[in-house]
């Protein structure tokens, strides 16, 4: 099992990244959180990772904490939530976000998930809500992205609609995101602020 990944950043896109380690570039999906604490690509990066093996494919999945991980981890675990899910969810919320929104059984703010339905956020409670709290993720201090590239309105509800949100809620959160955070902030960050909007 694959468990972390030291090496190069060499490629950067809303849902995966490429590392090369030893001269070996693997495919990463990432989370929006993650991506947004990532470097720029030519950066030295740590991913922890998750590998999961399909009759179709070998799947890496890359987490910037132990935390992100083990969130994820105990989403899949539940019935009816694949990685696709899971990584939606850690999309929205940070890790201790998401613990606390389980933990509190705030059904609303999960099914704002696309693909979380109420009977799906209900589960993730009733399932979940124990580990987490003997998880007790504590919120970092560290994590906030540096400004590194410049994004736009468009760039940002087009991530938004491929992350499964209808056009029009998309386009009024990227560009209250935008008005409030400024065109210089990465593109990543934009994206996030815009689903902390949708999410929050």
């Amino acid at each position: 099992m694959i468990a972390q990944l030291r090496g190069t950043l060499l490629e950067k896109s809303f849902d995966r990244v490429v590392v090369e380690v030893s001269g070996i570039g693997y495919g990463v999906l990432v989370s929006l959180q993650t991506l947004a604490e990532l470097p720029a690509p030519g950066s030295e990066v740590t991913l922890r990772t998750h590998l999961q093996i399909r009759e179709d494919a070998h799947l890496l999945f890359g987490f910037a904490s132990d935390a992100e991980r083990r969130a994820f981890e105990l989403c899949i675990s539940v019935s009816g939530i694949g990685p696709k899910l899971a990584m939606a969810l850690l999309s929205a919320l940070r890790p201790e976000e998401l613990s606390q929104t389980i933990v509190a059984g705030d059904v609303a703010r999960l099914s704002r998930t696309p693909g979380i339905g109420k009977k799906t956020a209900e589960r993730l409670v009733v399932e979940l809500r124990d580990k987490f709290e003997k998880l007790g993720l504590a919120r970092s201090t560290n994590s906030a992205p540096m400004v590194r590239s410049t994004g736009t309105a468009a760039a940002v509800s087009s991530a938004l609609v491929h992350l499964g949100y209808r056009q029009a809620e998309a386009e009024r959160a990227a560009e209250e995101a935008t008005k409030k955070w400024g065109a210089e902030v990465p593109l990543e960050q934009l994206v996030k602020e815009a689903l902390r909007a949708l999410t929050g």
